[in-house]
């Protein structure tokens, strides 16, 4: 005989559904007590503040590895060189300085931003989440500007200390090996200017490079004149 089953005894042998997980952003959102957001005043949340310090940690962290990215890359390059030409290494230290700028200017935005986030009054926040955006996007815009322009100061003043430090040699022996010999000792001198011309090409790819930080310090000024307030 045939058996028939019913809807609920079919649904006994149905394979029951996996519970999913909840990712950490999902558990962020809905957290109670860790994000709380207001509907009727969505502007002016209880997070929004943690925006503004990310802005000034991004800012201090990016333009740091960058000043550091530079300073360690163009010194390394700078002793190397100063093994063969010790006449050259005060000369050389441009690059160092110029990646040193780039923590400078995160730290001026950091200061900036600093001074912008103020403080809750009578328990309710006055620091608005579109502030907070704006400074965060203040601290990106310096941060990783400062990291790139590092980058390009730190390889191009490693490569071109080293150049210069070889020109130089090699002018040397030419000096000493050809004294007498007017030909070698013209080659020679062309070979010292070409020293001095390839250390005038690393200032200016020096210069151009720390513009890329400096564009991003104006943008960064930029943004934070933007400003609501909720009061």
């Amino acid at each position: 005989s045939r058996h028939h089953f019913s809807d609920k005894d079919l649904s006994k042998f149905a394979p029951k559904p996996k519970l999913r997980a909840k990712t950490s952003l999902e558990f962020f959102l809905n957290h109670p007590v860790i994000f709380k957001m207001d509907l009727e005043n969505d502007l002016c949340p209880t997070i929004a503040p943690f925006f503004g310090y990310m802005g000034i940690a991004l800012a201090m962290v990016f333009s740091n590895v960058g000043a550091a990215w530079g300073t360690a890359k163009a010194g390394h390059g700078i002793l190397l060189m100063g093994v063969q030409s010790p006449d050259l290494v005060w000369r050389s230290l441009i690059p160092i300085i110029m990646a040193g700028v780039n923590g400078i200017y995160g730290l001026i935005i950091s200061v900036v931003i600093s001074s912008q986030i103020s403080e809750p009054q009578g328990g309710v926040n006055q620091y608005s989440l579109y502030t907070g955006f704006a400074h965060m996007a203040a601290g990106l815009c310096t941060g990783l500007s400062g990291l790139a322009s590092g980058i390009c100061i730190g390889e191009a003043g490693a490569a071109g200390v080293r150049s210069a430090g070889r020109l130089n040699t090699e002018a040397q022996k030419g000096y000493k090996q050809n004294s007498r010999d007017w030909r070698k000792m013209r080659r020679a001198k062309e070979t010292a200017n070409g020293k001095d011309k390839m250390f005038v090409s690393m200032v200016l790819i020096q210069v151009f490079s720390g513009n890329l930080a400096l564009y991003g310090l104006i943008t960064s000024v930029i943004l934070t004149t933007t400003n609501y307030s909720c009061e």
